[in-house]
């Protein structure tokens, strides 16, 4: 996370506009900056009093960058299943976090030992992906689960599958982020 990086006051101003804009009505400030509009994934983590209070991302540029960190905001802050709706009163007591996502890059395994050998905690962030049912977790993730064997099982339960699932069509991908709150 760079403090002096002028984009991430942007990211999160977006972020909170698509938080207070409950109804899709408030107005949106306008942006000139090109970088916005070029296409990007990211994740949007809300917190309240330092509990998870919702995260919604995309893990594949498909709209731009600014479109996808105001509609991430929006689905963590009134979309997230594990949460009731963010409340009015807690909006401007929120920590908004954007993570902005790298490519993901799928890893050449034909275990869990190697998947396990080749992970990097606390720097990627993971995907599973085993036919109808894919999870990620952030980098961030790492902070609460930092045995590389715990992380994979969890995220192999996030993503509907046995804890110690192995198939030789499991796939598993890594990224990284760049965090700005």
């Amino acid at each position: 996370m760079n403090a002096n990086d002028p984009r991430g006051e942007v990211l999160i101003a977006i972020a909170r506009e698509g938080i207070a804009d409950e109804h899709g009505y408030a107005p949106r400030t306008p942006r000139s900056e090109p970088w916005l509009a070029e296409a990007a994934a990211t994740f949007v983590t809300l917190r309240l009093e330092g509990e998870l209070r919702g995260c919604i991302g995309s893990l594949e540029p498909l709209r731009p960058l600014a479109e996808d960190v105001y509609a991430n905001a929006r689905g963590a802050a009134y979309r997230d299943s594990r949460f009731a709706p963010v409340a009015a009163h807690e909006r401007d007591a929120l920590d908004v976090e954007v993570s902005l996502l790298s490519t993901p890059q799928a890893l050449a395994i034909e275990s869990e030992a190697e998947a396990l050998a080749q992970l990097r905690p606390g720097v990627d962030g993971v995907i599973v992906h085993y036919e109808n049912c894919r999870a990620t977790f952030l980098p961030q993730v790492w902070e609460g689960l930092p045995d590389p064997l715990d992380f994979l099982c969890e995220l192999r339960l996030k993503a509907r599958l046995p804890a110690r699932f192995w198939h030789p069509r499991l796939r598993i991908s890594r990224y990284t982020v760049e965090k700005f709150r």
